[in-house]
């Protein structure tokens, strides 16, 4: 099915299935322990083994020499291979650092052997007996010291305009620096994978990955072998936020040892392997400089971001919002990629916009400061429905400000505090902050198979469910297009046997997949219509409805299957500007002798089309919000400058966020649709609940001490040396 124009009137909009609360369809598998993960897969393959990975302990250099003798003779050992036994793999599109084979380090841990073994303990023992020597290579790491190379330099993404006279002409300029730190994704469950190679031909894999099809792409490319030899298997993942798109050294070092040994091995990577080996969000440097009338209006936006990446990488490029979230005149931006030695960066929820708000919704607020003006009129001062750096290009939807006047109606701004350190309660000092969300949209063809059986309809497609719902809004989708109640559907997902999704990731997956199954529906209605001699009939109530009769889906003998794809349009990207909108609004407690800062109430007010279903996207949106809370007080990987790796690798010196620290979170969900993104009329909203949370914390924290903090996170070290005497 092809979607080369705005979706007009639909079922959708008379629906009485999606849109509504569902609670989750795969929600008892998962609280009774039933729902298969990765590593758990213990009944799908008999005879598993176990692997352990071996990671470099330099950043850069060359491997010289691996004796693997004491763990190849140590208890329990089915064998060992290392990277100097085995070709340099090959390398997709996607990764930059090679996962395994030959003797180049290109950061640290990245992995240089496998152990498999009869159990996880021998295997981790006899990984600990190799003895690897090296010729190591100096390392510079320092993200400071790359910015200050490149600042200034370099060709923008984005010139509209004279910048440099609309500075020297503005009423009031700001020019402030802010700092990000590299962030880890932290999901629940390890990379973990089970891969059976045994027989060398047919590749089986059970792993937990975000993209069935780009996993097994990425496979082929490693192995140089035909992606028809690889099948991948992912039903349940427990946590991604991007560190599960890219094919990781879980998988491939499981099927190295699989062929090695003749048999099926299972691993999952440590945590600290986790944390050095595989992404992250990369560090950002920004400097922001604002220029405004004396009204409030901006007439100039300038922000230069660096963010360190391996050669050949992506990096995080922090102003992905800037050319398109708030008018101004003249704009400039540019992204410089400062090449270092660290392990991996790449995707994280909400890459870029997320480390790009924590400055920019800082300074807005710098600004509105220096203006004499509410922050939150000052947002909506400078609000657009077009495209600021190439206006003849609209926003298929856009109602950010009804986000920021209904947060600020619900969170009750007019009562906070005014006056920076100018509200107590005890020995907390109170603090009140908000930030704008901007996160771009898109969409990826998807497929489904729908198959009808005695009134039951099964959905396949190789669709993921990071924890996200997937299995819920699609089958919500399905019973709404066939007329079925929810329980006649059953959802099958992640199976590189069924049609290609989308996939999960890019706050992409829910609404491209549901439009898959929407394609693939309509299909299989057309079938069923030709073989009831029905033209557009109705389908409705468990019936077919048409010419005056009405059949019950249960008494339609044999079975019926349809498969189609989802395919969108150019004209939604030639035509439009698509993207998400929000508002986030904090409450924050600051310890006046300590520094400590306590997160009181949040409040998230969201624009993202049609809600599938409110349960599970508030979901999504309230787990941003703690994810926001972490990057803004807490969650930093520490570099070791000297030997260039991230120190803290585990999730007990990394500090994520935790239900305990955030008493109370509201969303709102404005009720809008986008006719330009889908038939559904939907987008994405599980990053969107992440951008812009930190800078709303950060500003609230300046609300409640008066001390402007632009580094983060916002740990108490930055600021007790500034608190009021006690």
């Amino acid at each position: 099915m092809d979607f080369n124009q705005p979706a007009d009137q639909n079922l959708f909009d008379r629906a009485t299935v999606v849109g509504k609360p569902h609670a989750r369809v795969d929600g008892v598998l998962k609280v009774t322990g039933k729902a298969p993960y990765a590593y758990e897969r213990h009944d799908v393959v008999a005879g598993q083994l176990y692997g352990y990975p071996v990671g470099a302990a330099i950043a850069k250099g060359r491997i010289t020499g691996i004796d693997a003798s004491a763990a190849r003779s140590a208890p329990g050992v089915r064998g060992v291979v290392t990277t100097l036994e085995i070709e340099p793999l090959g390398i997709w599109d996607y990764n930059v650092a090679r996962l395994f084979g030959g003797d180049v380090v290109e950061h640290y841990q990245q992995a240089i052997a496998v152990v498999v073994a009869e159990s996880f303990e021998q295997a981790r023992a006899a990984a600990a007996l190799l003895e690897v020597s090296y010729d190591r290579d100096k390392v510079d790491v320092d993200l400071e010291a790359g910015w200050e190379r490149v600042r200034g330099t370099g060709e923008p993404s984005t010139l509209v305009g004279d910048v440099d006279a609309a500075f020297q002409s503005a009423a009031v300029t700001l020019d402030e620096i802010y700092h990000t730190p590299s962030h880890t994704h932290a999901m629940m469950e390890p990379h973990a994978s089970i891969v059976d190679w045994s027989d060398g031909d047919q590749m089986t894999v059970w792993t937990s990955s975000q993209m069935i099809e780009w996993n097994r792409q990425a496979l082929a490319t490693n192995f140089g072998i035909d992606p028809d030899r690889i099948r991948v298997e992912s039903p349940f993942i427990g946590g991604g936020f991007g560190g599960k798109l890219w094919l990781r050294a879980d998988a491939v070092l499981a099927a190295i040892g699989s062929r090695a040994v003749g048999a099926p091995v299972k691993m999952a990577l440590p945590r600290p392997f986790m944390i050095n080996n595989t992404t992250h969000r990369s560090a950002t440097i920004q400097r922001i400089r604002l220029a405004a009338d004396a009204d409030g209006k901006l007439t100039a936006i300038d922000h230069e971001a660096a963010s360190h990446t391996l050669p050949g990488g992506r990096g995080e490029n922090a102003t992905a919002q800037t050319p398109f979230f708030y008018a101004a005149a003249n704009r400039r931006v540019i992204h410089h990629l400062v090449e270092m030695h660290l392990p991996e960066a790449s995707d994280m929820r909400a890459p870029g916009e997320t480390s790009g708000l924590m400055a920019l919704e800082i300074a807005m607020d710098e600004m509105a400061e220096k203006l004499g003006m509410d922050p939150v009129e000052f947002r909506i001062r400078n609000d657009t429905q077009v495209n600021p750096s190439d206006p003849a290009i609209p926003f298929s939807e856009r109602h950010y400000v009804e986000c920021l006047r209904e947060g600020a109606n619900r969170f009750g701004w007019s009562d906070r505090n005014t006056t920076p350190g100018g509200r107590r309660e005890g020995m907390w000092l109170i603090g009140h902050g908000v930030a704008g969300a901007y996160r771009g949209h898109l969409n990826l063809k998807s497929g489904a198979r729908a198959t009808l059986s005695n009134g039951r309809l099964v959905i396949e497609t190789d669709m993921t469910d990071i924890g996200t719902g997937s299995y819920t809004i699609l089958t919500q989708t399905a019973a709404e297009t066939m007329g079925l109640p929810m329980g006649r559907v059953e959802v099958r997902l992640g199976n590189s046997a069924w049609p290609v999704s989308s996939g999960s990731g890019g706050q992409f997956g829910a609404s491209s997949s549901t439009a898959g199954v929407y394609a693939a529906c309509v299909a299989l209605r057309e079938k069923i219509g030709e073989r009831l001699g029905l033209q557009n009939p109705e389908f409705r109530d468990g019936n077919v409805i048409g010419n005056g009769e009405v059949t019950p889906l249960s008494e339609i003998a044999g079975e019926f299957s349809a498969e189609d794809s989802m395919n969108f349009g150019e004209f939604q990207s030639k035509d439009y500007l698509m993207a998400t909108f929000g508002a986030h609004f904090v409450e924050v407690g600051v310890h006046v002798a300590t520094g400590e800062t306590r997160v009181r109430r949040m409040l998230a007010v969201c624009d993202a089309g049609r809600i599938l279903n409110p349960i599970t996207a508030r979901s999504q949106v309230i787990g941003g919000m703690v994810m926001g809370t972490g990057g803004a007080l807490s969650e930093e990987l520490a570099v070791d400058l000297e030997h260039g790796f991230f120190a803290n690798h585990d999730l007990a010196s990394y500090e994520v966020a935790v239900h305990a620290d955030i008493p109370h979170q509201e969303v709102i969900f404005l009720d809008t649709l986008d006719n330009v993104a889908t038939p559904l009329k939907s987008k994405g909203v599980g990053e969107l609940g992440l951008c812009g949370v930190a800078a709303a914390i950060a500003n609230a924290a300046y609300n409640a001490t008066g001390i402007r903090v632009r580094q983060y996170p916002l740990t108490l070290d930055r600021m007790i040396d500034q608190l009021p005497e006690v």
